[in-house]
């Protein structure tokens, strides 16, 4: 496991999908494999797979968040299944070498 893999969530640093993990669009949004550990992880609605898509353009999750235009009533909710994401190492912090 990635030392990232145990710190707790931080959306205030910067976030990408991780290279070893794929997107495939369906009906409902998307399924999320990772090559690297085998795990299938299902994003259950299109503004979700948005988010996780822009988490690269954007210096932190609050921004990539306004950026998809998200309610800020469901902030928390986003936050929560991105910190889902990052434990199963679908998204990753992004550093100056990875950006």
């Amino acid at each position: 496991m990635s030392p990232d893999a145990a710190a707790p969530f931080d959306p205030s640093v910067p976030w990408r999908k991780s290279p070893s993990a794929a997107l495939r669009p369906e009906p409902f949004g998307a399924l999320v494999y990772h090559f690297g550990n085998r795990k299938l992880s299902f994003l259950k609605s299109k503004p979700l797979v948005a988010v996780v898509t822009a988490l690269e353009a954007h210096p932190d999750v609050p921004s990539t968040l306004a950026a998809c235009e998200v309610p800020e009533a469901q902030h928390r909710a986003y936050v929560t299944a991105l910190a889902t994401l990052a434990r199963s190492q679908m998204i990753q912090r992004r550093t100056e070498e990875s950006a």
